[in-house]
């Protein structure tokens, strides 16, 4: 699995290398001690100093590995907690001009398929002149699909859109009733406070009745 060093991680580096070092050093000094109480001695006990030095490198070696363990453990997601990551979502049943709303990591997901007049709507823009400039086909993978988290970017409520009774606001595509924010056919903020479009989250088809949602 890829780990990233991120400042947790170098953190745990910088501790494993104080922790070896100190052990060297208390090492150096055991051996220099038995050392100095062999000088007297008629026969070196280079043995006994062989077995106390590498004595000491098993029980650092040991010691570290206790120490390290847990916290690359705790790097490695469990399974059940990667599950929680994505969500696949069956889309086979939503007819043309149908939304659905599904939970992606406690947020709202809208997905849409939209109508030939809901794409042509969305490419017929000048972008240059949005708040947030996007062309409508770097937001999709496919025209007919559009998926986008559906939370408002100017304070997190949830737009309206979703139902047929709903309000679209000006450009068919939601309308914010917190503060009056106008999205169109995109997802693009088009109207009203909020700064940018609603985010597209990671997705992909798994296959033509399949998303994959993370």
């Amino acid at each position: 699995m890829k780990m990233d060093f991120n400042s947790n991680t170098l953190l745990l580096l910088l501790v494993l290398i104080i922790f070896l070092f100190c052990y060297f050093i208390a090492t150096r000094v055991w051996i220099k001690v038995d050392e100095e109480k062999n000088e007297s001695s008629d026969k070196p006990k280079e043995g006994r100093r062989d077995f106390i030095q590498l004595t000491t490198m098993s029980i650092g070696g040991i010691g570290t590995a206790a120490f390290v363990w847990p916290f690359l453990k705790s790097m490695n997601p469990a399974q059940d907690t990667l599950a929680l990551g994505s969500t696949e979502v069956d889309i086979s049943e939503i007819g043309v001009g149908e939304a659905i709303t599904v939970k992606w990591r406690g947020k709202p997901v809208f997905i849409r398929r939209r109508t030939s007049d809901e794409i042509s709507e969305a490419n017929n823009v000048d972008v240059s002149l949005l708040k947030d400039p996007e062309n409508d086909i770097d937001r999709v993978e496919k025209d007919e699909w559009l998926v986008v988290l559906g939370v408002c970017t100017h304070l997190g409520c949830v737009p309206l859109g979703q139902k047929m009774s709903d309000s679209k606001g000006e450009y068919n595509g939601w309308f914010c009733p917190c503060h009056g924010s106008h999205y169109d056919s995109s997802g693009r903020i088009r109207k009203g406070p909020a700064p940018d479009n609603l985010a597209v989250p990671p997705y992909t088809f798994v296959n033509n009745s399949t998303i994959k949602i993370g």
